[in-house]
């Protein structure tokens, strides 16, 4: 079924400010609410005019629904979604109280309770980055009773809860000066479980919650980078009646004696001799596989940079590997021999003769 527009729905102008908003919802919401509006189509007029609340009272969820329209808005934003964030409670306060709402929207305001995230660093070598590891991480924390899966009863038996039958929710009826209205509550008693512990647990006290150390496997793939976050689900904090938080793992790479990273490249000195500068030579370097052989050609200067395709770090993304970078560094002798002394002479008067600046310039002058 096509959704109308939400502007129209509250008879609000596109510039309505939140007050005009939250005013043309709160006169339509009193004509329309179920309990008291005998129209027929009564309850479904109310779903949509608190639909369209939800999403105009909201900044971001507004702004949305402005920019992509209904196709774009919806493929966002789940139901759940919409509703998630809306304080219906304090809308209307004591007039409906906002568990009316919870019945017509499922989700409504109330959110299942989820326990806290974790958070914790690990430490890797250089080394482990090119395959990847699994890490093993021994956490103090709260988790759910092995003896009773959390439910706090012994062996797990549980029984109906006696305050709401089962039913996890307790319906009471408000009268006002617009009628008699029905309001549904959690059960306090259960939390909405409908079930409780026959007998406490004797592990947990009831509680369905241990604080013990747990350990823990992290898969850390091929690629990672240094402060990357590896978030593990579920391995949080644990609560009863409601989902645990999630650990993240903050991943410290230790830097290489060797190797300097630059994303996926990786980049190394390679210190080069003056006559295997000047004649050239075929070398062993250093990769992060063991060694290859790179040729120097002859007359390589000093800072020449020789590129090794796919050499490098994986892509964290399977999306191959990078490249190892090579920088050459003629190394001047700081001691000499005798022999090397009178070569070195002997090569400078050649190179004074063919490649005097100042010669050559005067030859081009007069001849």
């Amino acid at each position: 079924m096509t959704k109308g527009d939400y502007y129209e729905i509250l008879s609000v102008s596109k510039g309505a400010s939140k007050e005009e908003i939250k005013k043309a919802y709160k006169k339509l919401a009193l004509k329309y609410h179920p309990d008291r509006s005998k129209e027929e189509g009564a309850e479904e007029k109310f779903k949509e005019i608190s639909e369209a609340y939800a999403v105009l009272s909201d900044e971001s969820k507004r702004k949305a629904y402005d920019q992509f329209g209904h196709a774009g808005f919806d493929q966002r934003y789940s139901q759940e979604d919409i509703f998630r964030g809306t304080n219906f409670e304090d809308l209307f306060g004591d007039l409906f109280g906002g568990s009316i709402f919870e019945s017509f929207f499922g989700a409504g305001n109330r959110r299942a309770a989820k326990g806290n995230d974790i958070r914790t660093d690990v430490t890797i070598d250089f080394e482990d980055v090119i395959n990847g590891l699994d890490k093993t991480i021994k956490l103090e924390k709260n988790i759910l009773c092995e003896h009773c899966d959390g439910t706090g009863a012994e062996d797990g038996d549980l029984v109906n809860c006696s305050k709401c039958h089962g039913k996890g929710r307790i319906i009471k009826q408000q009268r006002t000066p617009f009628g008699i209205f029905s309001a549904q509550t959690l059960c306090s008693e259960c939390q909405g479980k409908g079930q409780v512990p026959k007998n406490e647990c004797k592990h947990c006290d009831g509680d369905g919650i241990l604080f013990k150390e747990k350990t823990i496997k992290v898969k850390i793939p091929p690629g990672i980078d240094d402060g990357q976050i590896i978030r593990v689900h579920g391995e949080g904090t644990a609560v009863k009646h409601g989902a645990s938080g999630d650990l993240l793992v903050v991943v410290r790479v230790r830097q290489h004696e060797l190797f300097e990273r630059d994303g996926i490249d990786v980049h190394i000195d390679l210190p080069i001799s003056f006559s295997q500068a000047a004649l050239g030579a075929e070398l062993e370097v250093p990769t992060l596989e063991g060694t290859t052989k790179i040729k120097v050609p002859a007359g390589t200067q000093s800072n020449t940079t020789f590129r090794l395709k796919g050499k490098g770090l994986p892509d964290i993304n399977g999306y191959g590997h990078g490249d190892q970078f090579v920088h050459a560094h003629v190394k001047t002798p700081q001691k000499l021999t005798k022999v090397e002394k009178e070569l070195l002479l002997q090569l400078g008067k050649e190179n004074k003769e063919r490649l005097s600046p100042q010669k050559n310039f005067f030859e081009k002058m007069f001849n």
